[in-house]
């Protein structure tokens, strides 16, 4: 069931309703079977020769917990159609729907706020904002910009399509296609395929190539695409709009100048910016594409990012270096994952003076375990990000066909039930 989770934080929700649901959704999908690793989609080929997004082999193990009885598989089970059953109701999200107003004019484009953007203290008006590393400001989580909205609509097709696969009910897939009709298809209330506004800093820009990734969960929405199709559900008319809107938008990812930005990145959001589009083009069947970019771009992204110990400066650097290292190599790991798929080998690809994705899990290792203390600047607790790097190990063991960790498995499982 977690195949279909993403990894961002719920900032809000538009009522009341969906606001006790939060707190449930976050602990459903990390109560969910460890070895599904919670990230934004990869390929797989698994379903009638055609390669996916969506993940079949690990939702059908879950499926075959609950076909057997087990405790938690089922308990997990009636908590998600009790959510999903809640969302039935709720209201379209849109990017019309925010009270502010992006810089074209048009509600149809998106637009969000830095998160790490302050009013300034030292200026009458707080022009131009000033950046406080991973100090989120409230005034970017509301319904001002669409950020809070987008959220809450990738959540509840996640759901939903969980629901939907799980339990073979119409009405949750019916509800997750007018959820996306509304935001993508739909004249009065669609989003314009581009993120020209997004995470824009008052006083200082209109917006920043920085915004793409917080598109990263738009995954969850091909997922259920694949599923929908493949189960005969889905309307040749909701299949045409939306291969329609991923071409325009991956379009925009490859051509704009925002999008041009985001790929030149060296960090974390370089990285995201791999997953997102190339998920994208797997879902326009542009595998020979997919392919040509992994063993090049992405490899050479790996090698830049990832020093020859493992360690990963420009994440080291930030106020939560911890978590940000876990993002950043969590990204790579769902590249290696959908190489797997196409035929290119990014888990074992190895620079010549050590640099590999494998080798920043392994620099990792000593932090989680106790050996080492971090060192590095981490602002918030890294609970949930050592959560994130353990259930990443377990993937790396059972699909990866890598061992190398299962003696540190082993070893936090033991400490686990001491506690």
């Amino acid at each position: 069931m977690e195949k279909m989770k993403m990894d961002w934080g719920l900032y809000g929700m538009k009522t009341q309703q969906i606001k006790n649901m939060k707190v449930k959704n976050i602990v459903f999908r990390m109560c969910v079977l460890l070895c599904i690793v919670g990230c934004k989609g990869y390929a797989q080929k698994n379903y009638k020769g055609i390669i996916r997004v969506i993940d079949y082999q690990e939702l059908e193990a879950e499926q075959l917990h609950l076909k057997k009885g087990d405790k938690k598989a089922v308990e997990n089970y009636k908590e998600l159609l009790n959510n999903a059953d809640q969302l039935l109701d709720v209201k379209a999200y849109s990017v019309v729907n925010k009270t502010g107003l992006p810089p074209s004019k048009n509600k149809h484009d998106y637009m969000s706020i830095g998160p790490y953007w302050w009013p300034n203290p030292n200026t009458d008006d707080g022009l131009p904002y000033i950046r406080k590393d991973g100090e989120i400001n409230p005034e970017t989580r509301n319904d001002f910009t669409d950020f809070v909205e987008k959220n809450n609509f990738i959540s509840a097709v996640t759901t939903l399509s969980e629901a939907y696969f799980f339990s073979d009910k119409k009405q949750y897939a019916t509800k997750s296609l007018a959820l996306i009709n509304t935001w993508f298809l739909n004249e009065e209330t669609r989003m314009n395929p581009n993120v020209n506004f997004g995470q824009y800093v008052p006083g200082k820009s209109e917006g920043r190539c920085f915004g793409i990734i917080e598109f990263d969960g738009i995954t969850t929405v091909i997922q259920f695409l694949e599923l929908a199709k493949d189960r005969n559900i889905l309307d040749k008319k909701t299949e045409d709009g939306m291969l329609i809107w991923f071409t325009e938008y991956s379009d925009w990812l490859k051509n704009s100048k925002l999008g041009k930005e985001e790929a030149t990145r060296k960090n974390n959001h370089g990285t995201h910016y791999d997953v997102q589009l190339l998920n994208i083009l797997v879902y326009l069947n542009k595998i020979e594409e997919v392919k040509k970019y992994l063993s090049t771009v992405t490899k050479n992204r790996i090698f830049s990012q990832i020093e020859p110990d493992g360690s990963q400066p420009l994440e080291l650097a930030r106020t939560k270096s911890f978590s940000y290292s876990v993002m950043n190599l969590h990204g790579f790991l769902e590249l290696a994952k959908m190489g797997q798929k196409v035929g290119i080998d990014l888990w074992n690809v190895t620079s010549q003076d050590g640099r590999s994705i494998k080798k920043g899990y392994q620099y990792m290792i000593p932090y989680v375990t106790g050996q080492k203390e971090w060192k590095h600047q981490q602002i918030i607790n890294a609970k949930s990000s050592e959560e994130k790097l353990i259930r990443d190990l377990k993937f790396i063991s059972k699909n990866l066909k890598d061992t190398s960790f299962d003696k540190v498995l082993h070893q936090l499982n033991q400490k686990n039930k001491k506690h």
